[in-house]
């Protein structure tokens, strides 16, 4: 177990920690050459492995009991989710990675919506999928969103393009944020997220989207005049919005576990590298200045999990305070750096074998230079932080000289 592995005292932790990672160690990671290639072969693969996991009892860990999951509480499941993350692959074998599409659906579908999809997703039955960028457009600014729903004799009309779609090729269905209100002065009001099925008439799969020369299962898709029902709204029309802001928080974090999961893996593989390969008659492990890149990377990850707890522990106390929110900004950055480090400090420890697709590393450092974009980049978390620390030690400030006064 990596020196990183970070355990609680709650023994039934710990016995699911071990049992996770035996069964990412043993079976995922072998499975990762064939999954990477993708098409229809690694479909019975990746099924296999979800049959694996259900029959070891190793299913849907954070998923509330009353959709069919274990409800682990995050503050426990953050252990649990850095072995799920050791293989980018890890979510989908365990059933986790469908978490926030299972919680919007329970939480703001129509029964219709929850009885058609929701027991299909939880149980792996049907793959969700969501939309909410778009091509030419700042995906971190909502208000540049032009894909449109409009009222049309009682039913829905929705028009435009999405990008960063994953998995559509396979979805059963993809949540769709829409603007409804073109008048609307503030994002809040300017939304509704809608469930749209793959199959409807005018979903178009413009294109599957390669990720830094690698196909990730990331899509284009468009959406030519496509027609829903009511029912097909998530939640209240023209609060779409909640709705993300709510998904975005909590997915945040989900992914900064199994980030810091990705960057102790590329950890043990620099270490076991480092040990093993001879140059100029001694082991590279021998050699000062790559037992720099040691250190700077158990630094990095020690400080993306400090960093990752507390932003767990701000979620779960359902804190929406200027420290709640610096908490999962600054997480975001924190994991997202330390994964991007670790991967890049393996790969120059490989050589030029690390530069190839015969280790796991070129997939690993595709995907980790890629987290600094996703769920927001790096330079839009830390001006938040930036800013709301400012104005918290102005405030704090202000209340100190009144309090002179």
């Amino acid at each position: 177990m990596s020196v990183l592995t970070e355990v609680g005292g709650d023994p039934r932790t710990s016995e699911i920690v071990s049992r996770v990672r035996s069964f990412i160690d043993e079976y995922v990671i072998p499975a990762e050459p064939a999954l990477y290639a993708g098409g229809e072969a690694a479909r019975p693969i990746m099924a296999e492995l979800q049959h694996r996991a259900k029959s070891e009892g190793l299913w849907a860990f954070p998923h509330p009991v009353e959709i069919g999951g274990q409800g682990m509480p995050l503050t426990q499941y953050v252990e649990v989710a850095e072995v799920v993350g050791r293989s980018e692959f890890g979510g989908t074998a365990l059933g986790a990675d469908t978490l926030l599409d299972a919680l919007m659906l329970h939480r703001h579908g129509t029964r219709h919506a929850r009885d058609r999809y929701l027991k299909g997703v939880v149980d792996g039955q049907f793959v969700p999928s969501y939309a909410m960028t778009e091509p030419g457009e700042a995906g971190s600014d909502p208000s540049r969103i032009r894909t449109r729903a409009v009222r049309d004799g009682g039913r829905w009309t929705i028009t435009g393009r999405k990008w960063f779609t994953s998995r559509a090729g396979e979805a059963a269905y993809t949540a769709v944020l829409c603007r409804t209100d073109p008048a609307a002065v503030t994002n809040n009001a300017a939304f509704t997220m809608f469930v749209v099925p793959t199959d409807s008439p005018g979903y178009e799969l413009v294109r599957a989207l390669p990720i830094l020369g690698h196909h990730s299962g990331q899509w284009e898709v468009g959406y030519n005049d496509v027609k829903v029902d009511d029912e097909a709204v998530l939640g209240e029309c023209g609060h779409g919005y909640d709705i993300v802001r709510e998904r975005l928080a909590l997915g945040r974090v989900l992914r900064c576990m199994h980030w810091i999961g990705q960057a102790q893996r590329a950890l043990d593989l620099m270490c076991h590298r480092l040990c093993s390969r001879i140059a100029f008659n001694t082991p590279l492990a021998h050699k000062q200045l790559l037992q720099q890149h040691v250190f700077d990377t158990y630094m990095d990850i020690s400080a993306g999990q400090a960093l990752v707890r507390r932003a767990v522990a701000a979620l779960e106390a359902g804190d929406t305070s200027i420290h709640g929110r610096v908490a999962i900004s600054a997480a975001k950055v924190g994991a997202s750096r330390a994964f991007h480090g670790a991967a890049d400090r393996a790969v120059q420890v490989f050589g030029a074998e690390g530069l190839t697709d015969d280790t796991p590393l070129s997939y690993m450092f595709r995907h980790a230079r890629a987290t600094r974009i996703y769920d927001g980049p790096d330079e839009i978390h830390i001006g938040l932080v930036g800013k709301l620390l400012i104005e918290d030690h102005q405030q704090g400030h202000d209340r100190r000289l009144a309090g002179l006064a």
